[in-house]
């Protein structure tokens, strides 16, 4: 059996695992700006190495209330083919090898409102639902705005 690599990361009570061949690095939550009439799990954009990074705020996302105020919160900066952004999470507990044959769909594919999870890990003692970037980033309403946004203004400060 293959395993996938994965970044385990929190949220709510819950963990979820990012691939790691889509993660580009974990960073401290610094000054983030804001942009206006975006949605509201965008939380601005972030300078990382000289890059400017839009920060989803994926406890928004899931919950409906921020870990901007937390202080462990991390952004995991993932990659995917349309765009590059960051995720804010309360925690990036540990990078994982998950074995293909503890992963289960049942039950997640019925479920319309996140896509984004692609399956879950039933393992021994804890149960982590993967995410898939692409589909996150393709699937959240304002995405287009804001990737649009970065590119205006990386296009305007070249």
């Amino acid at each position: 059996m293959e395993n996938t690599k994965a970044i385990v990361v929190r949220c709510g009570n819950e963990e979820y695992a990012i691939p790691v061949e889509q993660t580009v690095s974990i960073e401290e939550l610094e000054k983030v700006n804001p942009i206006p009439h975006l949605p509201e799990y965008l939380l601005g954009l972030m300078k990382i190495r000289g890059e400017l990074v839009p920060i989803l705020d994926f406890q928004q996302i899931l919950y409906g209330n921020s870990a901007k105020d937390d202080p462990n919160a991390k952004v995991v900066v993932v990659q995917t083919e349309g765009v590059y952004f960051g995720l804010l999470v309360l925690e990036a507990k540990e990078i994982l090898d998950i074995s293909e044959d503890t992963l289960t769909s049942k039950g997640l594919m019925a479920y319309s409102k996140t896509p984004y999870f692609s399956s879950v890990a039933n393992l021994e003692n804890r149960v982590i639902t993967m995410i898939d970037p692409t589909i996150l980033s393709d699937t959240l309403a304002g995405m287009d705005d804001i990737t649009d946004y970065v590119d205006q203004q990386v296009s305007e400060n070249v």
